[in-house]
């Protein structure tokens, strides 16, 4: 089983794939450090910053990781704000049925009211480079990826009043 965990960024999609991982035993991959290693290797003139960008350039290189394990039957989680809402348009039904995606956003009301806690727990799992906490940009990112969710029917984690990662991966296994 491949479980993908998308959404905007600080979500806490890192920290949910983490204890998933621990939970369940499978790898997780860090599309973080795949956009990391092209930006490196200078495989694409993309940013840190060109996050829209990274992510249509990202994802089918993902997406052969994905389909390759599940030749092998192997399980991993893949984790990363490049996973887009369209994500099934690159596998065949054969593929998806082994495939379960959760996107994470948060509210504009939780985002607001919690943006201290953003950037305390910014780097609980990964160590954060120059990282500053865009409030509008997140309130803006998750509205997104709720609506394409919605639209492209996606399994959407909106947390709204409180950020409780043990519950967060308790709905995913029940929904695995």
């Amino acid at each position: 089983m491949i479980i993908l965990i998308g959404g905007s960024s600080h979500v806490g999609k890192t920290l949910i794939s983490q204890k998933l991982m621990e939970k369940l035993g499978f790898p997780y991959l860090s599309l973080d450090h795949l956009k990391m290693m092209f930006i490196r290797k200078g495989l694409t003139g993309l940013t840190v910053s060109d996050d829209y960008e990274m992510r249509y350039f990202l994802f089918p290189y993902a997406a052969e990781i994905i389909k390759v394990a599940v030749e092998n039957g192997q399980n991993m989680i893949v984790e990363g704000c490049y996973i887009p809402s369209e994500w099934k348009r690159e596998f065949s039904a054969e593929y998806l049925r082994h495939i379960r995606a959760f996107f994470i956003t948060m509210s504009e009301k939780y985002l607001t009211e919690n943006a201290e806690k953003l950037s305390r727990y910014a780097d609980v799992i990964e160590k954060r480079v120059c990282d500053e906490i865009d409030i509008p940009r997140l309130i803006n990112c998750s509205r997104e990826f709720r609506e394409e969710c919605a639209e492209f029917g996606n399994n959407n984690i909106d947390i709204d009043a409180e950020y409780d990662a043990d519950k967060i991966v308790k709905m995913i296994l029940d929904a695995i």
